[in-house]
């Protein structure tokens, strides 16, 4: 389950949903001239239409994802603000239908208690495939007191996934998809030597059994790739160390400063250090310049190296594609699905600018509107020696994102590669 795309379409679907009943209070950029708008009727059926009237936001479901399709679907949302106005809880149920995975329901609770804890439950299931359940948990986000936390437990069955190969160049042809089921539990401990300083340690047990695939017209993956290390059932045992430094003004909505991870780890099949699967190391930087109180340009790089491999499955190899960047994991390549590309090692790379368009107030919260331009570029490979910057695959694109602060960012991506248009919903910035 992908717990970031399932409330982006909640997000940016509510965030976007709210502009035609968005008060007079709405505001353009700095430096641009005021346009009052009249406010939207308030009884009746109106009521029930108006975001800012009505006992919860029906907001219409578009989730577009380059291997799952186009999901449509409703979805009930229920915004909880504090005294400051802040969102701090969202409940957010749905009903839905996939062309490949037929009638299916989610069942959604996010929760902002304060800057400092955040917790999240998403379940879901639908007719045919998919199903899963997603909690986590983060306390000490602020890092001021001596240690930070977080948990997640994740249980997941995807029928969507493709796999292409493994290198840079694998080409399109060889498409084929297969059903995903993972177990996974994980749980970091980050030690705030200062403010800006952080020890962390990151634990995790995952368990993926790769099935056949069940897309109509798509080869399933034990077909071409019967040989490949990864079909079938597979455990990995994680430890990584990492140093960071985070010098960010905002943990959701930064402006400016930057956040450095340096980080080195050992995988192993079973137990703590016995049967080793691979070693790691890498770095995953991201910076943030204002150039106007409504413009920042954002940049992101991540470098990764697996020194020892031992028979890998392919699905712990570095790999490019899709919406969102994770520290030590899949990076962000906005022109292709999730996992396009798999290999050893890999580096990629993001500059965004990203422009505030509008504001207005709107239920009990205020609600930012940004349009930004991107350009991702990246690739993988097999060799330590190979030049990171050879060969890059390039995206360039558009993204749109409503800003809920301090805690709400979704979004709506689109990049366009040399396999064409791909679109992307989710929550939080891609890095």
């Amino acid at each position: 389950m992908n717990s970031a795309r399932s409330l982006g379409c909640v997000a940016a679907g509510t965030l976007l949903a709210w502009l035609p009943w968005s008060n007079a209070s709405a505001q353009l950029p700095a430096g641009e001239p005021e346009q009052t708008q009249a406010p939207g009727p308030s009884t009746g059926l109106s009521r029930w239409i108006n975001p800012t009237t009505a006992p919860f936001i029906p907001v219409p479901e578009i989730a577009v994802d380059p291997n799952s399709g186009t999901t449509l679907g409703v979805i009930p949302t229920w915004i909880q603000t504090d005294e400051h106005h802040d969102i701090s809880r969202i409940i957010a149920p749905d009903v839905l239908h996939n062309p490949y995975f037929g009638w299916g329901a989610h069942g959604r609770v996010y929760a902002y208690p304060s800057e400092d804890q955040q917790w999240s439950v998403v379940a879901d299931l639908k007719q045919r495939v998919e199903r899963g359940i997603d909690a986590e948990f983060q306390d000490g986000r602020s890092r001021l007191q001596p240690l930070s936390v977080s948990a997640s437990v994740i249980y997941d069955r995807n029928g969507s996934p493709r796999f292409y190969g493994i290198g840079n160049q694998s080409p399109a042809i060889d498409e084929t998809n297969y059903t995903e089921e993972q177990e996974l539990a994980e749980a970091q401990i980050g030690w705030n030597i200062t403010h800006a300083c952080q020890l962390r340690y990151t634990g995790r047990a995952r368990t993926v059994d790769v099935y056949p695939g069940t897309l109509t017209g798509i080869e399933s993956i034990e077909h071409r790739f019967s040989r490949a290390l990864g079909v079938g059932s597979h455990s990995e045992q994680l430890n990584r160390l990492g140093l960071v430094y985070d010098t960010r003004d905002d943990l959701t909505v930064p402006s400016r400063g930057a956040e450095w991870v340096i980080y080195t780890g050992m995988a192993s099949r079973h137990g703590l250090l016995n049967d080793s699967l691979y070693s790691e190391a890498g770095i995953d930087g991201r910076e943030f310049w204002p150039i106007n109180p409504d413009t920042v340009l954002a940049a992101h790089m991540a470098l990764r190296y697996l020194p020892s491999v031992h028979r890998v499955p392919f699905w712990a190899l570095s790999s490019l594609g899709g919406g969102q960047s994770v520290i030590g994991g899949e990076q962000p390549l906005r022109g292709y699905g999730e996992g396009r590309y798999y290999d050893r090692d890999s580096f990629d790379s993001t500059l965004e600018l990203r422009r505030r368009v509008l504001s207005f107030d709107a239920v009990s919260t205020h609600v930012d509107l940004e349009v930004t331009p991107f350009i991702d570029a990246g690739r993988v490979f097999a060799r330590a020696d190979t030049s990171p910057l050879s060969q890059l695959h390039t995206v360039g694109g558009l993204g749109f994102r409503g800003v809920a602060r301090p805690f709400v960012v979704g979004y709506v991506d689109m990049g366009y590669g040399s396999e064409g248009l791909a679109v992307f919903t989710g929550i939080s910035y891609p890095f």
